[in-house]
């Protein structure tokens, strides 16, 4: 059954998987200067074949509330699932490559670790306890630009300074089934966690909008964006308790 996430990002000719709501604008910063970016953990969960698809759902349902150049909403299945997705070529040239770039690292650690015989008692050991796919991080970050204070930074540092305000971490796990029951267990855990993580960004920027800066420039992109790849430790997919 398809599943449609209700991304309710303020858009004008929203499709109808999409719910209308009065536009919002950002709300302006306190008086007091923020010092640490707003930051947000997202799961996801993915076999090797899919792993692509689910990071480039996630990332561009960020972005799908957090690209403010004017845009018309589409949206694209992952899984069964409805996700929205941000028709803007450069944008989805970076998500290709940072997703690409993760698929790569993810790919090389299975291939520099490989597993050992299926018919092994430490392969079932290795299944159970490490997950045998590994595991990698994405991010992103959204940037204000802002005038540097003093005449010797704007003299040897540029007349702006990028400040980051928010950050979002999406920890990715991989599972590599080899029977058809853990197949069928990764394949459900996959679209369920796909599910409350496009559930979990919508309610992070409906509750959280007070750090988001004031817009103050004519660019069509207020706020810059970094994409970036930190691969981790693998050994994850036990904790989501797949098999």
């Amino acid at each position: 059954m398809i599943q449609t996430i209700v991304a309710p990002r303020p858009r004008e000719g929203r499709p109808p998987n999409f719910h209308k709501q009065s536009r919002i604008n950002p709300v302006p910063y306190h008086t007091m200067e923020q010092q640490t970016p707003r930051e947000f953990i997202l799961e996801a969960f993915a076999d090797p074949a899919s792993v692509r698809d689910v990071v480039r759902g996630i990332l561009n349902t960020i972005f799908f509330h957090r690209f403010f150049p004017s845009l018309t909403p589409r949206s694209r299945e992952v899984l069964d699932i409805t996700l929205p997705y941000v028709e803007d070529a450069e944008l989805d040239t970076m998500i290709e490559k940072r997703a690409a770039e993760l698929e790569r690292e993810l790919d090389a650690e299975r291939t520099t670790h490989p597993q050992p015989h299926p018919h092994s008692r430490s392969h079932f050991q290795q299944t159970r306890n490490s997950g045998s796919g590994g595991r990698g991080d994405i991010s992103v970050q959204f940037f204000e630009k802002k005038r540097r204070k003093t005449w010797l930074a704007r003299a040897y540092g540029g007349g702006d300074e990028e400040i980051c305000w928010e950050s979002w971490t999406v920890k990715v796990t991989v599972a590599e089934p080899r029977t058809d029951s853990e197949r069928a267990k990764v394949r459900k855990a996959m679209e369920q966690t796909l599910l409350t993580t496009a559930l979990k960004i919508v309610t992070c920027v409906n509750s959280h909008k007070d750090h988001i800066p004031p817009i103050t420039t004519s660019e069509a992109n207020p706020f810059p964006y970094q994409i970036n790849v930190n691969q981790k430790d693998a050994g994850w997919a036990a904790r989501m308790g797949i098999y």
